[in-house]
């Protein structure tokens, strides 16, 4: 809008994501409207196609700000784990801070959102899938190659290691959400006892 301050702009951009999020994954994508949105956000129509182009923009943005969200900090933690000097305590630490992150349920409803959209939208599931899993990947297995080189493990496929790692962590339980939803299973499991498991598991079969 003309005379629109940039502080004013970037305030209505966020209301729209964030208005748009919560419809998106109550409604799902067929079911949520730029009427709907608009309305949610306090903000015209015109003002939703002037932030984001269409729907399916906004869509992705969403995607692209919560996966950043909770991505971002997770790659950090896991590049100071190739500094560890306890390497079972902070590999614990870590496993089990991923497993409670991809529980949330907005994280299972959004990958839901994505599954259901990706024949329509492969482009978002493509997007998701380089954003998140893949991403996490990568920092696994440059982390365990950086292990490797110090000893602590004995990793010569690293790629193949971070697959296993996250398997075990993570695997089962993001499936199971996706059809009993994450609180249910935040609440059937011990968190705990899981990812000590999951890391026991993990470090019989790569630790030197």
């Amino acid at each position: 809008m003309p005379g629109e301050t940039p502080g004013r702009s970037a305030l209505k951009r966020q209301t729209i994501l964030s208005a748009g999020r919560d419809l998106f994954l109550s409604n799902g994508y067929q079911g949520t409207s730029v009427d709907a949105i608009a309305a949610a956000a306090e903000v015209s129509k015109q003002t939703v196609y002037k932030h984001f182009g269409d729907k399916q923009e906004l869509l992705l943005a969403i995607v692209d700000a919560t996966v950043d969200g909770t991505v971002t900090p997770f790659l950090d933690r896991v590049a100071k784990l190739a500094d560890t000097t306890d390497l079972g305590s902070d590999l614990k630490a870590l496993a089990g801070d991923y497993l409670r992150a991809v529980l949330q349920e907005p994280v299972v409803q959004l990958r839901r959102l994505i599954v259901g959209e990706a024949n329509r939208m492969p482009e978002l599931a493509r997007l998701y899938y380089d954003q998140a899993p893949a991403r996490m990947l990568d920092a696994f297995a440059a982390c365990f190659s950086r292990l490797h080189e110090r000893g602590l493990l004995d990793v010569p496929e690293p790629s193949t290691a971070a697959e296993h790692f996250a398997f075990l962590v993570v695997g089962r339980c993001i499936d199971q959400a996706l059809f009993c939803g994450g609180p249910q299973v935040s609440a059937d499991i011990d968190v705990d006892r899981h990812v000590s498991a999951a890391v026991r598991v993990f470090l019989a079969a790569y630790r030197t």
